[in-house]
């Protein structure tokens, strides 16, 4: 295992990331993100919905946590549509406060990168979960479903 020290944004604050053999983990902090949800037409930055975001043309799915469909897949009707709606609008609330650090480690079966992101230090799969948005995934139950 080894460290690896790197200069981020225009601040040029000094971030320590370790480096896993086997494993690969970028870490790159992000100012405030002048992000929006997703709308139809290109994606370049923006949220899919609660779990899954755009950033600068990749598609990023945040490990840890699931969060309801707002369009496909609906178990809890109008309910789940609208939780889904909610975690979506806090996920864009989070990434715009800054301070925004993310772990990338590989891709899915879809392509998508698989991240997790914090903001202030905090994972936003525990902010979720923790405010009623999220469930932990894979082991935590689809409670809008029911």
């Amino acid at each position: 295992m080894s460290v690896v020290q790197f200069r981020v944004g225009n601040a040029g604050g000094l971030r320590t990331a370790l480096v896993l053999p086997a494993v690969l983990i970028l870490l790159s902090a992000q100012p405030a993100f002048a992000i929006e949800k997703c709308t139809s037409g290109p994606r370049q930055t923006c949220v899919v919905d609660g779990d899954t975001i755009w950033l600068d043309g990749e598609k990023i799915r945040i490990m840890g946590y699931d969060t309801p469909e707002p369009t496909t897949n609906i178990c809890g009707g109008s309910a789940e549509v609208e939780l889904a709606h909610r975690a979506s609008d806090r996920l864009v609330e989070l990434l715009r406060q800054g301070d925004v650090t993310i772990e990338r480690d590989g891709t899915d079966r879809f392509g998508r990168t698989l991240a997790i992101i914090r903001v202030g230090g905090k994972d936003v799969g525990d902010i979720l979960v923790g405010e009623g948005l999220a469930r932990y995934w894979p082991d935590g139950p689809e409670f809008w479903c029911e």
